[in-house]
């Protein structure tokens, strides 16, 4: 029996190998890699085309061991399956890309608990930055974002007191203006269909703001309906007939999120309820999926790819030398999409 004769032990490839492949240093070759320091676009090309030919990855965790973090961006979000994160996460991904950070997704189920879970898995890896849904954290969530030593951003809200960066809308705000902009129509007499409270704290808000702008005008919640669960068509068909079987005399309905005020515009179209003459209707998120329903219904867009995007700016900003690296605090407008069901009415 012959033998034929064993292929030597691969080694790793390393940054002197790039480095002797491309004629250039092994500083100039790590910072090519790791998109950082003022190096000419010739040499980048260069050092780009040798490890490319060599079959070169960088080793992310040796080079955390020298600079302590990874070129990670933390993500933290509650849900992906809710319509409005995958549109803040295209915003952010939108803005990282080309920038040398890359972004990981954790989800916590609007779980408090499961969000601590998460940051302290995410942060033990020691990224550049982290995006995380909210204001609301337990102490210990607080404790490690404020020690971590990284900028941390917090989205989607601004009322309150964030621990680094913020970008967001005021909810309460959000809920005065469409408050308003229903008083303005006509209407009177308003139920409200929404989440849970405890579980929501953006959708509490904008609660609060709605119903301050209904006292300032004399007026207050006729009925409320809630749920829990995702938000789907279905939850607010069901809901709707409930609450209008109950109080039949509501001539508006304002919906927490726009896909249970879709299913409860199908559900008044079914019925064959005049909208918005005889019932008025409104959601929050400005979904673009229910531009295709055979009625517009009236939402609030709350900007969530420019939150993305604003957020995503603001990490690679910290993370570029010789740049201001203040806390930045921007509130995006939220702006009303009065479609078709809500309008005034002929008194």
């Amino acid at each position: 029996m012959t033998s034929t004769p064993s292929e030597p032990p691969r080694r790793p490839l390393t940054l002197r190998d790039v480095s002797e492949a491309s004629g250039v240093s092994e500083m100039t070759v790590s910072r090519v890699l790791r998109n950082r320091g003022d190096v000419s676009e010739r040499t980048r090309e260069k050092v780009r085309a040798a490890a490319k030919e060599l079959g070169y990855v960088p080793n992310k965790i040796a080079g955390a061991l020298a600079s302590q973090r990874v070129n990670l961006v933390a993500v933290i979000i509650p849900s992906m399956s809710n319509m409005v994160f995958p549109d803040v996460m295209t915003g952010i991904t939108e803005v990282l890309d080309g920038s040398g950070l890359q972004p990981v997704i954790g989800i916590t189920g609007y779980r408090p608990e499961k969000e601590e879970q998460v940051l302290y898995e995410m942060l033990s890896w020691r990224p550049s930055g982290v995006i995380i849904a909210g204001l609301e954290h337990t102490d210990a969530s607080r404790a490690m974002m404020q020690n971590a030593d990284i900028p941390v951003v917090e989205i989607m809200d601004v009322d309150g007191k964030p621990i680094d960066s913020m970008v967001g809308i005021s909810h309460r705000r959000a809920g005065r203006e469409m408050a308003k902009a229903i008083i303005k129509a006509g209407y009177e007499n308003i139920g409200f269909l929404g989440t849970k409270m405890p579980l929501d704290h953006r959708a509490r808000k904008r609660f609060e703001g709605f119903t301050e702008a209904l006292a300032k005008a004399g007026l207050e919640i006729q009925d409320k309906e809630f749920y829990s669960g995702g938000s789907a068509l279905a939850k607010g068909r069901e809901m709707t007939e409930a609450i209008l079987k109950r109080s039949p005399e509501l001539d508006f309905l304002y919906y927490s999120n726009d896909m249970i005020g879709a299913g409860g515009l199908l559900h008044c179209l079914s019925k064959g309820i005049d909208v918005p003459g005889q019932i008025g209707l409104a959601g929050f998120n400005g979904v673009e999926l229910l531009q295709g329903l055979p009625v517009q219904l009236a939402t609030m867009d709350a900007g969530r790819s420019e939150i993305g995007r604003k957020a995503a700016e603001i990490i690679i900003r910290r993370n570029t030398p010789d740049q201001d690296h203040a806390p930045e605090r921007l509130e995006i407008s939220p702006v009303i999409q009065f479609g078709e069901t809500l309008k005034r009415r002929r008194k």
